[in-house]
């Protein structure tokens, strides 16, 4: 697809969204806008892409904005570096950075979901002369700092614990190709698993067995809820469309994210303990491990997310909120981008 020049970006219909692929420290990342008015930068988590936030563009460019969706690195259209430690922190920033200078714009409001949400917060505190608000979707923002990341994870299979012996997920997918090796052979009933795992409609019980955790010689899919079954937000076209895109790319450069995780601990040393000081939104589920094993992030906003203006936990909802509960996200997330100063 060729790169369409910023010029035209008037031209972009209320109505209609527009791909485009835009020069990034990645090499070109690729969005999907609608709308005019101010800049709103989505950026989407694991395992998803911009079609996340389907069900947010035409809403936003209806409330006056400038809605763009972008593949993060590693994902969809956007480019795919090889090397693991491209997909650092400090190289995600830049390239939101960049995606806003080629729109034409000179600052924007940057919204997130999951890991998007981790992206965006560290954008806002890294680059706040570009991002003049951060809206966070499910996880809470953590300043840089504390334990480093894989003693944490190593910590959650203590044998003193309530998942003794059991791997944690972000550890299962520190090895290259581990992952990769369970979930490309299937990727689509992969996907529908993961996605059921965390929807509130087919989450597992309290009582069934963890799906965030690995068993001694598992798979992660092992957890998961039984095949067939798909959350209420999700149709079978939607998922064949998330499914085509990873079963185009592979997993590699979305996975690449968790293994970056040490290394952004110490690139941010500088700024341990930082607050994120621009308007703030934060939107979680109450169902949603996220949002209850981070508790203590949501309860220290006070001195973390001073800027915070508005925070909801969506009753009955799970981890994939803007999907779940699209109508209810579209409210809220419009009600304070209008509230925004200019």
């Amino acid at each position: 697809m060729p790169h369409q020049p910023v010029s035209d970006h008037l031209l972009v219909s209320d109505h209609q969204p527009v791909h485009r692929l835009v020069p990034s420290p990645a090499g070109r990342i690729h969005l999907v806008e609608q709308g005019s008015g101010p800049l709103v930068l989505l950026v989407h988590g694991f395992p998803e892409s911009w079609y996340s936030w389907r069900r947010q563009l035409p809403a936003l460019a209806a409330a006056g904005f400038r809605a763009a969706a972008v593949d993060v690195r590693g994902y969809g259209r956007s480019s795919r570096p090889d090397a693991v430690e491209a997909y650092g922190m400090l190289d995600l920033v830049a390239d939101n950075v960049a995606v806003v200078e080629a729109l034409g714009e000179r600052s924007a409001v940057i919204v997130g979901h999951d890991w998007g949400a981790s992206i965006a917060a560290h954008s806002a505190l890294l680059r706040p002369d570009v991002f003049r608000a951060v809206g966070l979707l499910s996880v809470p923002y953590t300043p840089p700092g504390g334990p480093k990341p894989s003693e944490v994870f190593a910590g959650m299979s203590d044998p003193a614990g309530p998942f003794a012996g059991q791997e944690f997920y972000a550890s299962y997918f520190q090895e290259p190709g581990r992952a990769e090796a369970e979930i490309e052979p299937d990727v689509r009933g992969w996907l529908a698993g993961l996605y059921a795992a965390l929807s509130a409609d087919t989450m597992p019980g309290p009582q069934e067995p963890n799906p965030h955790f690995v068993a001694p010689g598992g798979r992660l899919r092992d957890r998961f809820p039984a095949a067939g079954r798909l959350p209420s937000w999700l149709t079978e076209e939607e998922l064949d469309v998330y499914a085509g895109e990873f079963e185009r790319t592979g997993l590699t450069g979305a996975l690449n994210r968790y293994r970056n995780m040490d290394r952004d601990w110490a690139d941010l040393a500088a700024h341990q303990g930082a607050p994120v000081t621009q308007p703030a939104l934060f939107l979680g589920g109450d169902r949603d491990a996220s949002t209850t094993w981070l508790s203590d992030a949501i309860e220290a906003y006070p001195a973390t997310l001073p800027g915070l203006t508005a925070s909801h936990l969506l009753d009955g909802c799970g981890h994939w909120l803007q999907q779940e509960r699209p109508e209810e996200t579209n409210r809220l997330l419009t009600e304070w981008l209008t509230a925004l100063p200019s």
